[in-house]
């Protein structure tokens, strides 16, 4: 089978001027070229070209990456590394596949009734109150300090996963003025249930009467940020023929990641005959929450939140989506709340998915500069527009005794009408 690369226009135009050095979190933890933009550039065209092989060691190089897309934005010549390392690990999949991947990707995350099976010591953890008591007795102390951090990340698990407490149809209150499609995630089904509940809670308040298919797969990112292309496909495909179904003038996601992929199926999909128009006018529906919400008549939260609160931009969502002004209108919203900037809000958290799992080290420092400037803000609240952020920035402020609640946006908005119990 002919080897799928990138095509030649993905870097044979980089000219290392090197301005992507100066927005690359990586290379400024590092600053060597192999951790930068321009040097996985150099790496990807001389393992393309036959100058180099395309060993495991080189495409390490590729998984170095966070994709935070800094240097796709600020190339003067077009040029988007951070695509180009993506693309790299798929090519090393087709050469090298890994059959845990097929596991993962394939045969767990893609089933929703598996995944909460797999999370279930996660609620049990929980629910049994073994968690309280690790901290209670501050027996955390003693774990090491990745599995320490891992620990730190999650939020406070749902007993129950949302996907099966939710119903698929979520009426409007008042007059019916939109009907949408809210796409569940994985994250927010098995974690944030809490969040998404008060997404639909806001939606239904605004004039909306929300479908949620049950049987959606997971949005197709980590399996694209493995490599795995084939995989996405499916999902993809998969997906939009069950929107197909539910007949919606949009589609909602509280996920900056989910959103930013389901928004690039057209994309993905443009070279499939059969698929290429449906995917367009999928991904044509797609709206994050609060670019959704700031693009209707909202109505006016009538409870104040007295307190000091920054935000920090998701990298899937202020240059995936090209969303950053929306989440910070929905914020001066509510009444009370003392809006402050975050120092460097658009730089990666370090996060990137799993790259406190894969690259903690570098993971760690990124995050310890994103805990620097929070710490500047002296704000009570952090809020972020994405799970992965979510939880990582979760890890920081725990390794650092900060006591700031992390939330979504959307989460205040809901207190502000009244949350579950306002009318």
């Amino acid at each position: 089978m002919e080897l799928k690369k990138p095509d030649e226009s993905a870097y044979l135009n980089c000219i290392r001027c090197g301005l992507c050095l100066a927005v690359c979190p990586t290379y400024r933890e590092y600053l060597k070229e192999t951790a930068s933009p321009r040097g996985r550039v150099a790496l990807a065209r001389k393992g393309l070209e036959g100058k180099l092989e395309l060993s495991p060691n080189l495409i390490e190089q590729m998984y170095g990456c966070f994709a935070c897309m800094a240097c796709n934005d600020l190339c003067p010549v077009g040029i988007h590394p951070a695509d180009l390392a993506l693309s790299m690990r798929n090519v090393q999949e087709q050469i090298r596949p890994a059959k845990w991947k097929q596991w993962l990707f394939g045969g767990l995350i893609s089933h929703a009734d598996r995944m909460e099976l797999a999370t279930l010591p996660l609620r049990l953890y929980q629910k049994l109150g073994i968690r309280r008591l690790l901290y209670m007795l501050g027996l955390n102390r003693f774990l090491p300090a990745r599995i320490r951090d891992l620990e730190a990340m999650l939020p406070r698990i749902p007993q129950r996963p949302l996907r099966r407490i939710l119903p698929e149809v979520t009426e409007a209150r008042g007059d019916v003025r939109y009907r949408v499609g809210f796409f569940l995630g994985c994250a927010q089904s098995l974690l944030f249930a809490d969040q998404s509940a008060a997404t639909l809670r806001v939606l239904a308040r605004n004039g909306c009467t929300v479908i949620t298919p049950k049987d959606v797969e997971c949005c197709g990112m980590p399996a694209r940020g493995y490599g795995r292309m084939d995989l996405v496909e499916n999902q993809a495909r998969h997906n939009i023929s069950v929107f197909e179904k539910c007949n919606v003038d949009f589609v909602i996601t509280d996920c900056a990641t989910c959103g930013s992929t389901l928004k690039d199926y057209g994309s993905l999909l443009a070279g499939d005959s059969e698929w290429s128009a449906r995917a367009e006018a999928f991904s044509r529906k797609v709206r994050d929450i609060s670019e959704f919400l700031s693009q209707i008549p909202l109505k006016k939260p009538s409870k104040r939140i007295d307190t000091k609160v920054t935000y920090h931009d998701p990298c899937h969502l202020r240059r995936g989506q090209q969303v950053w002004k929306e989440p910070r209108k929905l914020l001066s919203l509510i009444d009370g709340l003392e809006f402050v900037e975050l120092p460097e809000a658009d730089w990666c958290c370090g996060s990137a998915g799993s790259q406190l799992i894969t690259h903690y080290d570098t993971s760690s420092k990124v995050l310890n500069r994103k805990m620097d400037n929070v710490a500047k803000t002296e704000a009570h609240i952090l809020a972020s527009g994405c799970p992965g952020c979510q939880m990582q920035l979760n890890t920081g402020l725990k390794r650092r005794g900060l006591p700031l609640r992390v939330v979504h946006p959307v989460t205040l908005l809901d207190e502000a009408y009244g949350g579950a119990d306002g009318e």
